[in-house]
């Protein structure tokens, strides 16, 4: 994702791994060669509350970001539009709400900066193709993958599965056509074949007309760290080949976890507003390549 992620890509490859955590490094609380856990199958719907208003994400306009801050190179990503779902809200009781979003990795953007020495500037944010190519190969979602692998991969995924340190319990009890909730959301994040427990401290914004909620946007208020050996998200030379070097080996040029932050509205299902795009159809599990030592 770097320069140093360029050579680092460029040597010549270890054999196959493929079930090893790329995400440690962001995390820092693994080794290079500490296997993840096995590959997951992508999520299930959470069970809706009883009463639950259901809201359908609209994929144009929203945003999910990331920087990686490393002490010579910061590395930006971005997926605009990329975020797809159903929120099913009580709108009386928020804490029993759940939800199901998910993220196409195929709209991600990395952009760098990087300078010399730590008494140097940061140069210009620049986006290089070659350097977004290794991102795809390092997320499996490359050309070269299998196309069932591929379509596997592409899909981050969070199910909200409880809501809690509400600012306000009961929408409804609210007034006007904005009413403004802080709350944490509590739930699973699958990366990459890979599921961990996450939280994510956000706002949530309704939108009323009269008595009917048309809308929510949802914006987070601290950024998701997310480790890449956690998710197996490590440097790869192509589909299923590891690059010589590790992520430790990067030292410097590589931060080792990318905090996620997102903001995103949905529309009532049953409201007059704008069709959200559909959300996509789960995708079965990548199958796990054999491992050899390197």
């Amino acid at each position: 994702m770097s320069s140093g992620l360029l050579s680092l890509i460029s040597v010549p490859p270890l054999p196959r791994l493929a079930m090893l955590a790329l995400a440690c490094a962001a995390l820092g609380g693994c080794g290079d060669n500490t296997p993840a856990e096995p590959a997951s199958a992508p999520l299930a719907e959470p069970a809706a509350p009883a009463a639950a208003s259901r809201f359908e994400v609209v994929s144009d306009g929203s945003a999910v970001d990331f920087l990686m801050e490393a002490p010579l190179e910061h590395i930006h990503g971005r997926a605009p539009s990329s975020v797809h779902g159903e929120l099913s809200v009580d709108l009386g009781q928020l804490a029993t709400s759940t939800a199901l979003v998910r993220i196409d990795l195929l709209q991600l953007e990395v952009l760098q900066q990087k300078r010399e020495s730590a008494e140097q500037a940061f140069g210009e944010e620049v986006r290089n193709e070659t350097q977004n190519e290794h991102v795809r190969t390092w997320f499996e979602i490359s050309p070269d993958a299998p196309a069932d692998v591929r379509e596997a991969n592409r899909w981050a995924e969070f199910r909200v599965e409880r809501v809690d340190e509400l600012s306000a319990a009961d929408v409804t009890a609210l007034t006007g056509p904005e009413r403004t909730v802080q709350a944490t959301l509590h739930g699973q994040l699958r990366i990459h074949g890979h599921t961990v427990p996450k939280t994510a401290r956000v706002e949530l914004t309704f939108t009323y007309d009269g008595e009917q909620a048309t809308s929510v946007r949802v914006r987070s208020l601290a950024p998701v760290e997310v480790g890449l050996e956690e998710f197996d998200i490590r440097p790869r030379s192509a589909f299923g080949t590891l690059a010589q070097r590790t992520l430790a080996a990067l030292g410097e040029k590589v931060a080792t976890a990318a905090p996620i932050t997102f903001d995103f509205r949905a529309t009532s299902a049953s409201g007059a507003a704008a069709p959200a795009a559909a959300a996509p159809a789960a995708a079965a599990p990548a199958a796990a390549a054999p491992a050899a030592a390197p």
